[in-house]
């Protein structure tokens, strides 16, 4: 049975699952919230050590401004009213991408990384204002610039993932079937399943049977 302590979520589907149904994307984001709040439990429960959830890519920035701006109030308000609840059961957050946002949800940011900088239990990775691509770069021009040999050991070091395992499982969501410029490098040998339902619509049971048909994958990086 393979071990899995790393899975990343590209939670896609919430502006259509909005839309759908309440008529709203923003509806979605609100929807797509509650989801989170089940796969974080189900992790829990997994034992699973890190989850990684693309919130915001670097490409999000195109959105319109009332959808973007909803959005960012929709994760202060996560922020102020549930980071006590995450501290006390024991999870650490910690942001990957550049925190460039309005200096009251930097603040928050700062704040809420540094309120649970000591927890063990699970550590949720949130991808904001991140872009693969530009990670990497940057990557390159620090190693450059140290003057160390370059070589992939290195090259991690510089990566904003540098303390966080590879997560062996990916899912993404919403019947789309790409990357969309998230941990490129991380998931070279993660198994990816594409899953059909939208973010909101993904449960606790829908996270489990993927976990559960992972675990039983030959996994042979390259092998026979």
């Amino acid at each position: 049975m393979n071990p899995l302590n790393h899975v990343a979520i590209i939670m896609d589907g919430n502006g259509r699952w909005g839309l759908e149904n309440k008529s709203s994307r923003n509806a979605g984001h609100k929807a797509g919230l509650k989801a989170v709040e089940k796969i974080i439990k189900a992790s829990i429960k997994q034992k699973i050590k890190h989850l990684t959830l693309y919130a915001f890519s670097t490409e999000n920035w195109k959105r319109p401004k009332s959808e973007i701006k909803y959005l960012f109030n929709l994760l202060e308000n996560f922020l102020l009213n549930k980071i006590d609840d995450l501290h006390k059961q024991n999870i650490k957050l910690k942001i990957i991408g550049l925190k460039n946002f309005s200096p009251k949800l930097n603040k928050l940011l700062r704040q809420s990384e540094h309120k649970t900088k000591k927890n063990t239990k699970l550590q949720i990775n949130l991808a904001l204002n991140y872009g693969s691509k530009f990670e990497l770069i940057n990557a390159f021009k620090k190693l450059k610039k140290s003057k160390k040999i370059i070589n992939e050991k290195n090259l991690i070091n510089f990566l904003q993932t540098k303390d966080i395992p590879d997560p062996e499982l990916l899912i993404r969501t919403g019947n789309t079937k790409r990357l969309s410029n998230f941990l490129l490098w991380q998931v070279a040998y993660s198994e990816i399943f594409f899953e059909k339902k939208l973010w909101p619509d993904f449960t606790g049971k829908d996270y489990n049977k993927i976990i559960k048909t992972f675990k039983n994958i030959k996994r042979n990086y390259g092998n026979i």
